[in-house]
């Protein structure tokens, strides 16, 4: 580590110490994404088993109220929207149909889902697509940098170039580094985050068609 950052400018040696910590940024957040999916994965695949083998409608609503995971909470929202149907409250939120009102909250419910599954996706897109300028920004600046030596000394055999252009060339190789987990980090985790978000759309799809069965009543 110590010889990573001995190099002629201070600069490089900053720029290296800022890919080190993307790197350490990106490695962060494809961990704690991975912990929380495989966290979430079985409750989700349990209620979905439940929910679907329930009794009778008021059945379902029991099972929701003691799920986990992401269908669960939109089902949750989808019966206190219906409960609040049923007490006819009369405000601008439950202003339309019945079917629209239940649509709209499911809609919602579903894209601050969506929000919530998209954070750290931003972070890995900026990591990925500047590392590698940010590299060969070090780069550059390592080679002007040794160049000045060079002009300084006087002096332009391969082992006096060889070695600082060498160093500066290593910016750019952690720059690449660091930008590609980011990239493959993204593409997977947003693959998944579509994967999902279809689920949970075509739920909510059966979800409305349950409802209107039962005349929107729980």
């Amino acid at each position: 580590m110590n010889n990573l950052f001995s190099v002629g400018s201070p600069i490089v040696a900053a720029t290296l110490l800022l890919l080190i910590l993307f790197s350490v940024a990106t490695w962060s957040i494809i961990l704690f994404k991975l912990w929380k999916q495989m966290q979430e994965a079985k409750p989700m695949r349990a209620f979905n088993a439940a929910f679907w083998s329930a009794r009778d409608w008021n059945s379902a609503a029991q099972v929701a109220q003691s799920g986990e995971g992401d269908m669960a909470k939109l089902a949750q929202a989808g019966f206190a929207e219906l409960k609040s149907l049923s007490a006819e409250q009369n405000d601008m939120k439950h202003m339309g149909t019945p079917q629209d009102v239940l649509e709209r909250m499911l809609r919602q419910q579903v894209q601050n889902i969506q929000r919530y599954h998209e954070r750290g996706l931003a972070e890995l897109a900026t990591i990925g697509s500047t590392a590698p300028f940010v590299g060969l920004f070090g780069t550059v600046w390592g080679i002007m940098h040794a160049l000045q030596d060079i002009g300084k000394s006087g002096s332009a055999s391969l082992d006096i170039v060889a070695g600082p252009i060498g160093e500066a060339l290593i910016a750019t190789a952690i720059g690449i580094a660091a930008a590609l987990p980011a990239v493959m980090a993204y593409n997977f985790f947003l693959r998944r985050l579509k994967v999902n978000i279809t689920e949970l759309e075509n739920f909510a799809h059966d979800f409305m068609r349950l409802a209107q069965k039962h005349n929107f009543k729980l």
